[in-house]
């Protein structure tokens, strides 16, 4: 396409848009009709330059004119609860759902990982000597393991592993432009932590008390961490193929989809802190404390596969991007 005879064809129509959204006085029904039609075809040939030919200069200058003509055309901005309902109800889970191959496999490979680390530090002495001296893992299965839990007030405790467990997962989805590598420390590291402490809990016979505290939170935390990893690991994967889409358009569109995930994520692990602060080290009944955990998971995960579903289904990718209505074209 030539851009600049395309240009030449249309920018009278642009200019008068730009007339008519900045104009101070109230328009006319006609005026208003007219700025219905100009917004609308220059939506479409925001969406031209796009695909035939794209310059960064005219597609700026397009895309605001658009979001500017589609202020104009709907009136006020929608309130925030609009873009957070929007948020919670389609843009995480339709992303959760459409990456949710990436994270059940880190989910299978991670604990894998810490199965096998588990039963190599329960089985060998040797390596638990290598860890840690007697006395530091007599402390830890009999009384800092459990009481990690408690020496804290329940509120505090509760925001400190918000606010932890939240900075983990953005490492991983952050930095998972650099071709993902640091979204597969963040899961390899967790893992390791996860199989050293089950390992020396087991050996010491407080296997029980291992599952029966980590269970509650962990199960949330876990998924959200997986997921979060999942994240950064297609963001990663994007540099690598960017397949059909160039590459600046595929890390945009993944990058926004990304953000979703990071700020679903606050909501997931801030329920997760909850339990681990007020249910974790405070309900001592062991059954109960395992049945809200997975009560929470199992919410969690009918949460993403009913909305995300239904999303997906419905073409949506949590890519946050404003798409502008089109008008029909011929030729």
């Amino acid at each position: 396409m030539d851009v600049d005879a395309y240009v030449a064809a249309h920018n009278a129509e642009w200019v008068r848009l730009e007339q008519l959204i900045n104009s101070g006085r109230r328009l006319s029904g006609a005026e208003i009709d007219e700025l219905v039609e100009l917004y609308q075809r220059t939506a479409t040939h925001l969406s031209v330059v796009r695909s035939s030919s794209p310059d960064p200069m005219l597609v700026a200058r397009l895309s605001s004119l658009v979001a500017r003509g589609r202020a104009a055309v709907a009136g006020a901005r929608a309130p925030l609860w609009r873009d957070v309902s929007r948020l919670a109800t389609v843009s995480f889970p339709a992303v959760a759902y459409r990456l949710r191959w990436w994270w059940l496999g880190n989910a299978l490979l991670g604990n894998l990982l810490a199965l096998a680390l588990g039963i190599w530090v329960a089985r060998n002495p040797e390596v638990q000597a290598a860890i840690v001296t007697p006395y530091q893992a007599r402390e830890l299965v009999e009384r800092d393991f459990a009481n990690y839990y408690t020496e804290h007030s329940a509120a505090s405790f509760a925001f400190q592993v918000w606010i932890n467990n939240a900075w983990v997962s953005a490492q991983a989805l952050i930095f998972g432009i650099l071709l993902g590598i640091p979204a597969v420390y963040v899961l390899v590291q967790n893992q390791l932590n996860l199989g050293i402490v089950g390992g020396l809990m087991f050996a010491h016979d407080k296997g029980d008390v291992f599952f029966g505290l980590i269970l509650p939170h962990g199960l949330l935390e876990l998924t959200a961490v997986y997921l979060a990893v999942a994240a950064g690991l297609k963001l990663g994967w994007t540099v690598i193929d960017p397949g059909p889409r160039r590459r600046g358009q595929a890390l945009a569109e993944e990058g926004r989809a990304a953000m979703s995930v990071a700020l679903g994520l606050v909501a997931v692990l801030l329920v997760s802190g909850l339990i681990e602060g007020f249910v974790t080290g405070w309900v001592h009944t062991t059954w109960l404390r395992i049945g809200i955990g997975v009560v929470a998971e199992a919410a969690f995960l009918a949460y993403v596969i009913v909305l995300g579903r239904r999303a997906v289904r419905r073409g949506e990718t949590g890519d946050a991007d404003i798409r502008p209505d089109l008008a029909p074209t011929s030729g």
